[in-house]
């Protein structure tokens, strides 16, 4: 089993897109296979383009901190503080 890891970052808005870029030394190379599919390596950070169906589930835009770890296997992303309910 993989040593668990979580890390926490903010989510930029890059060519329309909500995209978390998690450094490679920073851990992002730790969650390189249970993100496979989702995720691509690009330069020194792993990035994971978010849909805008699982922004709207997790209600994070541009700018929200989110929590992402490898537990159980899986790559788990989270708000850390979600936008209020409108």
């Amino acid at each position: 089993m993989d040593e668990l890891i979580s890390l926490q970052g903010p989510v930029e808005k890059i060519d329309g897109k909500l995209v978390l870029l998690i450094p490679l030394e920073a851990g992002g190379d730790r969650l390189i296979t249970c993100s496979r599919g989702i995720s691509e390596v690009d330069g020194d950070c792993l990035k994971v383009v978010i849909q805008d169906w699982l922004a709207d589930k997790l209600r994070i835009t541009e700018g929200s901190l989110v929590s992402v770890d490898n537990r159980n296997g899986k790559f788990n992303i989270q708000a850390v503080n979600p936008m209020p309910l409108q």
